[in-house]
């Protein structure tokens, strides 16, 4: 399954090993889940988990595969409903890639049922998850 992660999903697993964010994080590393990704959600991840002091950049930088990378432009027009114009880029890569969106940001997760997309917690992707 290819997944865009929210910035949001990597804070919430550098803060706690033992949450749902986190196993997320390793589905990725263990090539479960795939994760897909563009320039500038990756900036914006990295920009973000480098303001957090206890966090490091290093134990999520290696998530970002060139191969997994998706170039050129994307559909952010189609997602002008959602309030916060940071969060669109990650709705519209989702849109590109075909792929879920994880997040635990409130306000996508109250537009899930009215945009193109699938929109998941982490917890609810990490129910769906096979047993490690």
């Amino acid at each position: 399954m290819r997944v865009v992660l929210d910035t949001n999903v990597f804070v919430a697993a550098g803060f706690n090993p033992r949450s749902s964010a986190t196993r997320i994080i390793e589905a990725v590393r263990q090539g479960v889940l795939v994760l897909v990704w563009d320039a500038a959600t990756r900036a914006e991840t990295q920009a973000i988990i480098e303001q957090i002091p206890p966090l490091n950049w290093a134990q999520f930088a290696d998530l970002f595969d060139p191969a997994n990378e998706v170039r050129g432009p994307l559909p952010r027009d189609a997602f002008e409903q959602i309030p916060d114009p940071d969060d669109r880029k990650f709705a519209a890569l989702a849109a590109a890639a075909e792929a879920v969106l994880v997040s635990n940001d409130v306000h996508l997760l109250a537009l899930r049922d009215a945009l193109p997309i699938a929109i998941r917690t982490p917890r609810e992707l990490a129910r769906a998850l096979p047993d490690s």
